[in-house]
């Protein structure tokens, strides 16, 4: 019984181990995980930066281009204006060539200036939508976050509620192991304290052995007296 309360004990701590190694093991593996989803959070966080500051730059170099453009082109049709106005007879086809050119230009920086409008307009969408995006995702991870930490949880109780029931269950084997010795040791000292008393008894004639001993002194003295009789009788 000791090398079975031994084995059961054994058995109670290898198990008791492999939760606490599971236990341990799931931890780390959502002390990674949630590593993993910070470092996102972070690396999308730059990159949302980094996103603001390019549209930032590119529509300030954009503004700057159109302006610098445009300044020169005031700057090159007032020079010609006043060019102009001293040969505006010999130089009127060339001042209408210089209209064209203004016209195309103007165009083309009304056409720019609209496309850049478009491309502002598309990169504010998107900046919209990549908010929402990773908030969407955020929120996701708070909630993962949560359902983990509540899973722990109950693997912490399923825990302990499995190292009380291993305790429970090894106090009682011992109590019930203590009670069968106490029973055995008093089982074995009531046997020979009846076989005691039965010699006691029976060496002193006491009790149902007082009428066995006088039983068998009886059949000693008869066995005595035939062995007289035939004395006699072999002398004749």
């Amino acid at each position: 019984m000791c090398a079975s309360q031994g084995d059961l004990e054994e058995e109670g701590r290898r198990k008791i181990k492999i939760l606490k190694k599971q236990l341990q093991n799931l931890q780390k593996e959502r002390e990674a995980d949630q590593q993993q989803k910070n470092e996102m959070i972070a690396h999308l966080k730059d990159q949302l930066q980094e996103m603001k500051a390019k549209t930032a730059m590119e529509g300030k170099y954009m503004k700057k281009n159109a302006e610098l453009q445009i300044f020169q082109t005031h700057k090159k049709c007032a020079d010609e204006e006043n060019k102009l106005q001293e040969e505006i007879q010999l130089l009127k086809s060339k001042i209408d060539q210089e209209i064209r050119i203004h016209v195309d230009i103007e165009k083309f920086l009304k056409q720019n200036q609209s496309e850049l409008e478009e491309s502002l307009e598309f990169w504010m969408e998107k900046y919209d939508k990549d908010v929402e995006t990773m908030q969407s995702n955020l929120s996701t991870l708070k909630a993962s976050k949560i359902s983990d930490l509540q899973r722990l949880k109950e693997y912490s109780e399923k825990y302990l509620t499995y190292e009380r029931v291993i305790i429970e269950d090894r106090v009682e084997r011992e109590n019930e192991w203590k009670k069968r010795t106490r029973e055995e040791l008093e089982f074995k000292s009531i046997v020979k304290l009846q076989s005691w008393w039965r010699g006691v008894m029976v060496r002193r004639g006491i009790g149902i052995y007082k009428y066995i001993k006088k039983k068998g002194e009886n059949k000693g003295k008869g066995k005595g007296k035939g062995k007289g009789k035939g004395k006699p009788t072999d002398k004749k």
